[in-house]
């Protein structure tokens, strides 16, 4: 073989590998986990229930943790100031996703970034609240599924109406920073004339207004009904006893405060609603754009009605009422 001959087989095999360089590099990049950033308003204990059933829908569909996606979590346990923060510290990051628990988280994420896309699992009213332009088309970087809380309120009133024997005056237990919990309120008040019932709000900013509040709401009511919101869910143990100290029967949206010795709830399937999130990370993270996957509504509601608690506030549950519950905690 000639010097000439060698020179041009030399150059022909480094002109293949320079033109490979890119494609590797490419392939390096596609390989590399993606990174979604999962934002709590409360404590992780509180909700790994439904954080285990998001995890395990998105290893159904493929995206494995630890091998080709990588999870960030960061919780606010019921300090809504710290989310600002943990949305700053994502979008300098980098992070491919947002996965925002509940209103005023998707809100605080969505003052830091308009480009990154958030996916909420659950959200009160994302309409109303102003996280998307309508439910068939977000828009923006939004999109997730929506709770319906105001929607389902008129029906948890009228649900305790037939609970509570001659319920007339109706204490609501609300924190003052919710956005939802407010349009939850406005709703409840324009029902209640209807029912007869006359509602008195009591706010709370922090846990340590929740004892006072009692004390306020003392011989003023006959029932509390308590709007779903992170800074009473983190709390609920302590609202449920003090609630059954002064023989208060309570109303909830989910399960979990009633498996604490809440009296009853009605709404939605909260582990239903974040494995279905998950659906939503998958479609964004192979190409899909927020703005262009309508927010979805829940499937599954369930009436849950805890047979300890009546019967330490001496409260006989209709039948009627039994018969159509999902779950009876006896």
């Amino acid at each position: 073989m000639t010097a000439k001959m060698k020179r041009r087989d030399f150059m022909t095999l480094l002109g293949g590998a320079v033109a490979a360089w890119p494609f590797a590099a490419r392939a390096q990049r596609s390989t590399k986990p993606r990174t979604i950033g999962f934002m709590g308003a409360s404590a992780p204990a509180a909700v790994s229930t439904w954080v285990a059933a998001f995890q395990r829908r998105l290893g159904e569909l493929g995206w494995i943790e630890g091998r080709n996606v990588a999870i960030e979590y960061r919780w606010a346990e019921g300090r809504f100031e710290r989310l600002a923060a943990f949305a700053a510290e994502f979008v300098r990051q980098g992070v491919d996703i947002i996965v925002a628990e509940g209103t005023v988280t998707v809100l605080a994420a969505k003052q830091e970034t308009t480009t990154i896309p958030i996916v909420f699992p659950i959200a009160g009213d994302p309409v109303g609240n102003k996280l998307i332009a309508s439910l068939a088309r977000p828009g923006g970087n939004v999109t997730g599924l929506s709770i319906q809380a105001t929607d389902s309120a008129p029906k948890r009133l009228e649900l305790f109406r037939e609970i509570v024997p001659g319920l007339a005056r109706l204490a609501i237990m609300a924190n003052a920073a919710s956005p939802n919990s407010a349009l939850e309120i406005d709703e409840l008040r324009s029902n209640s004339p209807v029912l007869r019932i006359e509602t008195i709000v009591f706010e709370i900013r922090r846990a340590e207004d929740i004892a006072p509040v009692f004390e306020a709401i003392k011989g003023n009511a006959q029932a509390l009904y308590v709007p779903p919101d992170p800074l009473v869910f983190s709390n609920r143990t302590t609202i449920n006893a003090l609630a059954l100290g002064q023989r208060l029967p309570t109303m909830y949206a989910y399960r979990d405060y009633v498996q604490a010795a809440g009296l009853v709830s009605y709404g939605p399937n909260l582990q239903d609603l974040f494995r279905r999130a998950a659906d939503f990370v998958d479609k964004i993270l192979r190409g899909a754009k927020a703005a262009d996957i309508p927010v979805e509504q829940p499937t599954k509601f369930d009436l849950v009605i805890n047979l300890r608690t009546a019967k330490a506030l001496g409260l006989d549950v209709p039948t009627t009422v039994l018969a159509r519950a999902d779950e009876v905690i006896e």
